[in-house]
């Protein structure tokens, strides 16, 4: 697992004007809370938390005003919709060797049994408990050779040593469903189809 140090400085300033404000100069309104201590109102520089938050549960290393350094993982990221750029983060204090819950991605590999099979994805990210400083990136299951109606439970999941499952073991994962015959006489392409339903 990757940490990341990032410098942030606290914020007296809040509402939406004030939020512009350090959006203009690039930088991320931002809190952090957990621990039982009070929220603390941060200003992060963009750019670095933007690189940052490309690793899911990435470890964050605050240096805070220069004073204080504390471990974070970002619990709540908004995002501009159309832009993309990043308006808020909230982030959740965590100390080194403390359990905490999180959802890491899943990622499929191999090829299905024959017959134009499709996998679905019932869950895109796997909630489970790792240590703060050892959650792992993601993780990776073998579809290979698995027919129609088959499916992976979270129980099924090998995960990586100290990390446990947050969800009913039972949980389907990934299912494998049945190409569907096309019904649509020749010539109608699925744009029209699903321009019509």
């Amino acid at each position: 697992m990757s940490e990341v140090k990032i410098s942030a400085e606290t914020r007296s300033e809040f509402g939406k004007g004030a939020a512009r404000r350090i959006r203009r100069d690039s930088k991320v309104p931002g809190v952090l809370y957990g621990h039982g201590s009070d929220p603390l109102h941060l200003t992060l520089p963009g750019h670095e938390l933007l690189l940052a938050l490309r690793t899911p549960n990435v470890l964050i290393s605050l240096d805070i005003d220069g004073k204080t350094n504390e471990l974070a993982i970002p619990k709540s990221v908004q995002r501009d919709p159309i832009k993309g750029f990043l308006e808020h983060v909230d982030l959740q204090l965590v100390k080194r060797g403390e359990t905490v819950t999180v959802e890491i991605p899943v990622h499929a590999e191999g090829e299905l049994a024959a017959g134009g099979n499709l996998l679905e994805h019932v869950l895109n990210a796997l909630p489970v408990e790792a240590e703060a400083t050892h959650i792992p990136e993601a993780v990776t299951v073998s579809v290979e050779g698995l027919e129609a109606g088959a499916s992976v439970l979270a129980k099924d999941i090998t995960l990586p040593k100290g990390t446990k499952l947050a969800v009913d073991g039972e949980t389907v994962v990934l299912q494998v469903l049945a190409a569907q015959a096309e019904e649509a006489p020749e010539g109608e392409s699925e744009g029209e189809e699903s321009a019509e339903a």
